[in-house]
């Protein structure tokens, strides 16, 4: 339903719903878990993921219990609004860390169009630093939620993960290199994310 402002008919307000947390948390399958009730109830969904991502072969968005949907790919936020078609009403957007500031305006202008905007992704990086622009996004956000996944060395709640393999790139830069799953990273609790195993 439409707003009436001085003559002017605005669209129905929008949303923008952040699930973030640390590897191996459930992020993605809570986002597939949102994607697939918004169908349900008939509505048009539109699901993006970062071009780097292609540990499930690209094109989808999968999560690493298994569960997977087809999805469009963006190499920056820009190319998510054009993905954008008449009909839609939630746009679902994994890995969003690759996305870089830029997905914050992008995000906040689908919300204003109307839309719900559903951003799934890393707000920490593997060396413990904030990883923008999930924190800005969980700033202007109608809600958010934080997930914790389960400390690889003592068992108890984990809201980091550490990179097993060194490396030498910027933690909060996109590449390839920093894409990947068990073979590459653990989830840690406060107590083990400095120490290795």
């Amino acid at each position: 339903m439409n707003d009436h402002d001085g003559g002017r008919v605005r669209p129905a307000p929008g949303r923008v719903e952040v699930v973030a947390g640390p590897m191996f948390a459930g992020k993605s399958e809570e986002l597939l878990r949102r994607v697939r009730r918004a169908r349900l109830a008939g509505q048009g969904v539109v699901v993006v993921n970062h071009a780097l991502d292609v540990r499930s072969g690209g094109g989808q968005v999968a999560s690493h219990s298994g569960l997977a949907i087809p999805s469009a790919t963006a190499t920056d936020a820009e190319q998510i609004r054009a993905l954008v078609t008449p009909g839609t009403d939630l746009v679902a957007i994994d890995e969003a860390q690759f996305f870089g500031a830029g997905l914050v305006d992008a995000v906040l202008a689908l919300a204003d169009d109307g839309l719900t905007v559903v951003v799934a992704g890393l707000c920490i990086t593997f060396d413990g630093q904030p990883f923008e622009p999930l924190p800005a996004l969980m700033a202007v956000a109608e809600t958010v939620v934080k997930l914790t996944a389960v400390c690889a060395v003592c068992g108890r709640d984990a809201a980091y993960h550490v990179r097993l393999a060194p490396g030498t790139a910027d933690a909060r830069t996109a590449v390839a290199a920093h894409v990947g799953g068990a073979e590459s990273y653990q989830a840690r609790c406060r107590a083990h994310r400095i120490t290795r195993r």
